[in-house]
């Protein structure tokens, strides 16, 4: 037993069930399974992977980590089975041979929620960003090579398929009789069941539900708070038809629920992309990208192989690694470009870029209900303007100047547009739609929040925070100033 679990036997020799202590919950029970899957070195990883990457360059308290958010949404998602009536009562959750349906499909549920972000990079999404932009590298890809992008998704479901030895995730599934693909089908939300992937993938899911709280503490920001009991007490299921169940909120919690929404988009505005410490993810992200290109970090295919042949170098793979990297290349100057040079020192002593500052670059609420080509047209005007620094760069600089760029691939939304909804080739209703909220009403019966005409969000889901920021070093600047351009 892992210090800080504690485990206690029932009246009957099946039912184990042992409890960790959360910040936000308090007492969280864990099933036998649970765990075993917590304590193998796969899950343990997640430990020294922090939730917001650097933004504890800026929020001194943001050292949580990705081990205790997972924790948490497997209990949100408990907690909104049991809100839901969806769930089995605990003498068939606990019990390994309690096999029926209902109690496969609660378990299964906890699991995915559980095993989310397995396979989460060093600084969650900032590293992961470097290798998606790298690919699959040509070098020295092995004849098997798979053929899967570089993201935290895929790496986790092959964390979970792939993992048959001792400590394995796949091991312990199947020796618990679990599904191992239908477990990471609700990952994805591709299962057949409709509220399992609502439940796993939605603008109201066990992930969001204990994000925003956990950040909003440990940041000790306020944006992310919102009523979640209330939220809890009034979720309800709907019949989508065809015997599926969707869910929803009932309509008297209607402005709890456009509060976490709100909420969640104050959140990323101010937090996520908050300018004092976004700079250092993308610096980051650049940094991670350069080591790829210079095969100074693992490439994908060589985490994939890990994993299979439980290389114990794959557990290493946390922010420690990535620190780790960085300060030995600094140190062995393994880096001929000048450039990630100075981006290594500047991540390792939090020594921060300039940000430019024009008219094009600032960040902007814009509707979401324009056509597409009127952001391609804001994008394309940022990325001329670039050029324009580039050019004054090659033409006038040392070879000490660089510019960095980050130009939002999504924006900042408070949900899905009703105009958006109805581009999509579907049939039926809008709220067989997954991913908006849905209100279910005691006449009318469920419909999207969006649909809703007393609803703030039906109008705030028309406009989106846009949010492009340009950075670049001291002799850039000095450049740039020199050249009358800022």
């Amino acid at each position: 037993m892992a210090r800080g679990l504690v485990s206690f036997a029932q009246t009957e020799a099946s039912l184990k069930r042992g409890v960790l202590y959360d910040v936000l919950y308090g007492f969280v029970p864990i099933t036998e399974w649970e765990e075993k899957i917590i304590n193998s070195p796969f899950f343990q990883r997640l430990r020294w992977i922090k939730q917001l990457s650097f933004a504890n360059y800026i929020f001194p308290g943001a050292e949580h980590n990705r081990f205790g958010h997972t924790i948490g949404v497997m209990h949100s998602m408990d907690q909104m089975l049991r809100a839901l009536g969806l769930a089995v009562p605990d003498h068939e959750l606990f019990d390994v041979k309690s096999t029926s349906s209902a109690a496969m499909l609660h378990k299964s549920l906890r699991i995915a929620a559980l095993l989310h972000d397995i396979g989460t990079f060093p600084f969650s999404h900032t590293v992961e960003y470097g290798y998606i932009r790298h690919g699959n590298d040509e070098r020295r890809l092995p004849d098997r090579a798979k053929e899967l992008t570089n993201s935290h998704e895929h790496l986790g479901a092959f964390i979970i398929k792939n993992t048959y030895y001792e400590g394995g995730l796949s091991q312990i599934l199947e020796d618990y009789g679990f599904d191992i693909k239908m477990i990471s089908k609700i990952i994805k939300g591709e299962s057949p069941y409709a509220v399992a992937n609502q439940l796993m993938h939605s603008d109201l899911d066990a992930d969001r539900m204990d994000y925003l709280l956990r950040d909003s503490y440990y940041t000790g920001i306020k944006y992310g708070q919102f009523d979640r009991d209330y939220i809890l007490a009034n979720l309800t299921t709907f019949d989508l038809g065809r015997g599926q169940l969707g869910f929803g909120v009932r309509e008297n919690a209607m402005r709890a629920v456009e509060d976490f929404l709100i909420a969640r988009f104050n959140w990323y505005s101010q937090v996520i992309k908050n300018q004092g410490s976004a700079k250092f993810d993308v610096i980051s992200s650049h940094i991670a990208e350069a080591f790829l290109n210079e095969d100074l970090i693992y490439q994908f295919h060589d985490l994939l192989t890990m994993i299979e042949e439980r290389d114990e170098r794959f557990f290493w793979f946390n922010d420690v690694y990535f620190i780790n990297r960085c300060q030995e290349v600094r140190l062995q100057g393994l880096m001929d470009d000048p450039h990630t040079n100075e981006l290594i020192e500047m991540l390792l002593y939090r020594k921060a870029p300039k940000t430019l500052h024009h008219p094009e670059f600032e960040h902007r609420i814009i509707e979401a209900t324009g056509s597409e080509s009127d952001r391609e047209k804001r994008i394309k005007r940022i990325k001329a303007i670039i050029k324009e620094f580039e050019k004054v760069i090659k033409d006038h600089g040392t070879g000490k100047e660089w510019i960095l760029a980050d130009i939002p691939s999504k924006d900042i939304v408070f949900s899905t547009s009703r105009e958006k909804l109805k581009k999509k080739e579907r049939k039926g209703p809008l709220y067989l739609e997954q991913e908006p909220v849905k209100i279910v009403t005691k006449r009318a019966g469920p419909k999207l929040l969006i649909e809703v005409d007393n609803s703030i969000v039906k109008r705030l889901s028309n406009y989106v925070n846009f949010v492009p920021s340009v950075y670049c070093n001291d002799s850039a600047m000095k450049l740039f100033k020199a050249k009358g351009m800022v």
